[in-house]
């Protein structure tokens, strides 16, 4: 299982990242399956540089606040005015009971059929396992001030080499300390963890997110083997909540960054990031440039 970041800033895009967004990547021996955790503000675009969204095989929303949910907003467009067709199954989103009525409230459709043509919206059942694919998803609730709130742990089995491999990674959603998030981040392989609040500053604030120092002290209480920073917000220090974080837990440690890819399993950095919006080119655009004889950043410089 491959993990990319698409988006790790905290509660609004970032100059260098959407919000949160995380593609997951994994084999069943016939072909790739692609899920995505959350689609926050700002992460449809960066997306499109690492995957085609018709290749989308589901999608997981841990809780509703914007920056986690927002932008299947674009992606409803997307699928339903794509002048071509979209020419595939409904869109399966898993996530909150009230995704669906959130996001038509949210572009202002009624909610029946709201964006029920595009997306199959299914709730969570907390503890109950989702099967996609090579995947296995289970939600585990978590504490954090909205209705639903979630963190997911993902378990994929492979077939790598021969040898049938199983990788386990855990990401908290937004919440504060909690056993639920110690539960679903028991002996995980990558515990991709948000540290939105530092300490000293944010003490009088509770239920919401954690510092560094919870972030690691939930990572040591669930014996994870690596522990991957996230949703760190413009007006946190990356610095600080990982120097929290290190004074909690002795394993493997990092801040996420977008467009990084990690192997699961290992904790190795494969792909390097895109940083172009031109780093796909669709087909048809590489067919119209090749008819007329022209380069891609001629094209760009207009």
């Amino acid at each position: 299982m491959k993990l990319t970041i698409i988006g790790s800033t905290g509660s609004f895009p970032g100059p260098g990242s959407p919000a949160s967004c995380y593609l997951l990547t994994a084999h069943d021996g016939t072909r790739p399956w692609r899920i995505l955790m959350d689609l926050g503000s700002g992460s449809l675009g960066v997306l499109q540089r690492y995957m085609d969204l018709k290749d989308i095989d589901a999608i997981f929303i841990s809780h509703l606040h914007p920056d986690h949910c927002m932008d299947l907003c674009g992606l409803h467009v997307a699928v339903h005015w794509d002048p071509a067709g979209w020419g595939r199954d409904r869109i399966l989103v898993w996530g909150p009971a009230a995704t669906g009525d959130r996001m038509a409230d949210a572009y202002g459709l009624p909610r029946d059929p709201g964006m029920h043509e595009d997306f199959d919206f299914r709730a969570f059942t907390p503890r109950e396992t989702v099967k996609v694919g090579p995947f296995k998803v289970t939600p585990y609730p978590v504490r954090h001030p909205v209705d639903e709130a979630y963190a997911l742990r993902v378990e994929a089995t492979e077939k790598l080499y021969g040898e049938t491999a199983t990788s386990v990674l855990t990401y908290s959603g937004d919440t504060d300390s909690c056993d639920g998030l110690v539960e679903a981040a028991h002996e995980a392989d990558l515990f991709l963890c948000e540290a939105a609040f530092q300490e000293g500053r944010d003490d009088a604030i509770d239920g919401v997110h954690l510092t560094g120092k919870r972030a690691g002290e939930a990572a040591r209480a669930a014996d994870v083997e690596r522990l991957l920073l996230t949703h760190i917000p413009v007006w946190t220090d990356e610095a600080t909540v990982l120097e929290e974080a290190r004074g909690e837990y002795d394993g493997e440690l990092a801040v996420a960054v977008s467009g990084v890819t990690y192997g699961v399993r290992t904790g190795n950095r494969l792909e390097a990031p895109k940083t172009s919006s031109m780093s796909r080119i669709p087909v048809s655009l590489a067919e119209a440039l090749r008819k007329a004889g022209g380069q891609r950043d001629q094209v760009l410089g207009g």
